[in-house]
Parts: C-alpha cells; structure tokens; sequence
C-alpha cells in the first residue's frame, strides 16, 4: 500500500508540473539569473548584463522532474550481480525558489523532492548573489560591483565547468545524456566566492569549509582544514558563430576529515539504477560513480568549451591527488563530448561522450581504469521539456580478483524525459 500510494503521489506531482509549466511564464525574469529552461543550455556563470528593472520583491518558483526507462545488463568475473530488468525508475522530482530581494540583490533554494538517495524531501542548498550593493548606499563600489558578483551560501561550488552541464536530481534538461561524468566534481558545502568578468576574461577566488555535513562537534579524529578553490578563464565569441571558452579551476584541502566530498557530495545519487549492485547487497546508491575518498586532496580541472554555429564540443582533463603522507594516490579523468545541435532553434541535437579515470589509490596499488561510452540525441518539444535517448557501456579494469568490479561492465538503453521551468 505504501508503495502504491507514493506511486499516485508521484503521478500526481508529475501532472501539476506539467500543467504549470505554462503558468510559470507569466513569472518575471530575474536579475543575473540563468533561466531554467532550453535558453540556459551552455551558460556557465552569469553576467553582469540584465534587462531587468528592480521594482520590488520579486518570487520565482520553479521545479524540475525527471522521469527515465532503463533497459540496462550487467555483469562481472564473479556472476554476482543482480539482474537489471527494463522499467521505469523512481521519478526525481526539485521545488526550486529563487528570490529578488533587492536591486542586483538575489537568494536561491533548492528542495530535492525526490531523490534516487532520498526518497523523502531534503533541502539541497542555496546562496544569496550579490551583484550590486546598493542594499548598503545608492551606487556603492558600483566601479567593482560592474566586474564583480559575490556568492554566499551553501551549496553547489564553482569548482571546474562539469558541474554547470550535469544533471543535479531532477534538474536535467542541461545535461544532453543520462548520465553525470565518472568523477563527479560536485560538491555542498558553505561557501564564499568572488567572481570577476571583464572583456572574456574571467577569474574565481574562493574559500569553503570543505564539509558536506556541518557540525560543531570536535573528537579524536577531527583534522578540519578550510578548502580553497578557484578558476581562471577565458569566454568569448572569436567571431560572430564561433564561441570560445577554456577554464583552469584548482581546489586544495589537506584536512584528513574533510576534503573528501569533492567527488561524492551529492545527495541525489548516482543517475543509473541498481547497476554493480551483487545479490549480497554490496552497492549504494551512488554505483557508476567513482570517488577516490582522498583526504589531503589537490586536484585541478581544465575545460576547453567550443561551439560553432550547431557543433558543440566540451571536455575534461582532471588530476586528483592525495598528500604523500597518505600514500601519493592519483586518479586522472579524461572527457570528451560532441554534439550537432540542429533544427528551428536547435531544437534537437545528436552527439556521443567518452569518459575515462585512471590511476592508483596509492602510489604502490595497481592502476584501476573506468572508461564509459555514450551515444544519443534529444529533442526539446518545448523550451522547458527535454525528451533523450542513449546507449550507455561502462567497463571496469585492473580491480583484483575477489573484487566486484572485476571484469565488470553494464551497457544498455536509457530513456529520460525532463520538464524544468
């Protein structure tokens, strides 16, 4: 019964969005603001231009959900994984709110609704962006401020470009496969940042607490260290069909009790279903996905971004690496993805990723490979709804013998339906 009546609640939700999908256009755009539909896909930071005119408190309420059809096989050396029949998955569901407070003066907050991690309600986190201070006099620092915007908050971090084009729970309309990247860059924690864009160039310094789950607490095994990160940058049109965009980004943390999220601090879970999970138990909700769980972690994330006219091209080179006093590990990950985006408003578009970690958790352990291949396209039926097709093969090397992953693989066919407003 239980399950029965969350599978109403579900259905129900899934109607309400797509009915109001309409009535959220009547809602007045935001400042500094990346809309949350089809005209946000490949904005990364937002800029410092806005048509918007402050005349009051303004409330934006939006949501996202994602519903997909995994058909899905695996197996390992072993012989000891489930195996994956073709449904429907557990549908994501996001109530997002975002607020003008005040002139160039803007709080965000996101709920996940539904998640493949928490099937219950979870705030994900939020931020207050400040663009202008005029909240503290009429035009004050306004020469910086026309350079600068200033995030506070806890939530997602501005550490590499991966996390802009991933799907965050429900929130999948940007990303143009099922699927986030292996090593997963994306993060919550409380955060202070200081973006500044002149003329293409671009340049984040910023500072977190480097905890996923904040606590005051303080015990034996308590070695907290702030995380500092940033990115450097370049984005601009090289002429009037060619964008060019190429970001370095580091983030540094040598904390033995914190540093370790970077790569699994997202609460939803991992986007395919059930997969290396043995007839044991043994597997989580975050399989497909890798973390190398260093602590006294370094790593640094280049992003070449380039897009002529309908080709896109986005990519991913990233080194972590872990302090010598525990053990000099390090994972390498290698992205490349190519899409043909086409039709009235680029409306549907066609491409295929390959994504590829590599490395030692110590400098003395074998060297683990994961490498994924995804191949397929999309339409989006309107600006706000996103239908997508992929296949999907993921191959694990190097593992021992008693290991899971050796020998193992899962490939197959997704198919995910996304409405955001």
């Amino acid at each position: 019964m239980k399950k029965f009546n969350r599978s109403i609640t579900y259905t129900v939700l899934f109607l309400m969005m797509f009915f109001i999908v309409n009535a959220s256009w009547a809602q007045r755009d935001l400042m500094y603001y990346r809309p949350d539909n089809s005209l946000g896909l490949n904005v990364f930071e937002t800029t410092k231009s806005t048509d918007y005119v402050f005349d009051g408190l303004q409330v934006k309420v939006g949501g996202d959900f994602a519903l997909q059809f995994q058909g899905l096989n695996q197996e390992n050396s072993l012989d000891n994984l489930v195996e994956l029949g073709s449904n429907l998955n557990l549908p994501t569901a996001n109530l997002n709110l975002d607020v003008q407070l005040e002139n160039g003066l803007r709080m965000h907050l996101r709920t996940y609704l539904s998640a493949k991690h928490h099937q219950e309600a979870w705030v994900k986190g939020g931020y207050l962006q400040m663009d202008k201070l005029d909240f503290v006099s009429d035009g004050f620092l306004e020469g910086i401020m026309q350079f600068t915007t200033i995030k506070v908050g806890m939530d997602e971090i501005n550490y590499g470009d991966a996390h802009f084009r991933r799907t965050d729970n429900a929130r999948a309309i940007f990303n143009p496969f099922v699927g986030n990247y292996i090593m997963d860059a994306f993060s919550t924690e409380a955060f202070a940042e200081v973006f500044v864009q002149n003329n293409g160039l671009l340049a984040l310094v910023a500072i977190s607490n480097g905890k996923l789950n904040q606590s005051v607490v303080v015990n034996d095994n308590t070695d907290n260290k702030l995380s500092f990160y940033g990115k450097l940058g370049y984005d601009d049109y090289v002429s009037e069909d060619f964008r060019l965009r190429l970001t370095g980004s580091w983030y540094i943390n040598h904390g033995t009790s914190t540093g370790s999220y970077i790569y699994g601090g997202d609460r939803a879970g991992g986007r395919y279903y059930n997969v290396m999970q043995t007839l044991d138990g043994d597997g989580s909700d975050f399989e497909g996905r890798f973390n190398p769980r260093f602590t006294e972690l370094t790593a640094l994330q280049f992003n070449p971004f380039l897009k002529y006219k309908g080709l896109e091209f986005f990519g991913i080179y990233e080194v972590a690496m872990n302090g010598e006093d525990q053990g000099n590990g390090q994972f390498t990950q290698l992205a490349a993805e190519l899409l043909y985006r086409f039709g009235e408003d680029e409306r549907f578009y066609l491409g295929g990723r390959y994504n590829q970690v590599k490395g030692e958790q110590t400098e003395d352990a074998a060297t683990l490979t994961i490498d994924r291949f995804n191949i397929g396209g999309g339409w989006f039926m309107t600006k706000n709804i996103v239908a997508k097709i992929e296949y999907v093969k993921q191959n694990y090397d190097g593992y021992p013998t008693e290991s899971k992953y050796n020998g193992g693989e899962f490939s197959g066919l997704n198919i995910e339906a996304a409405i955001s407003f």
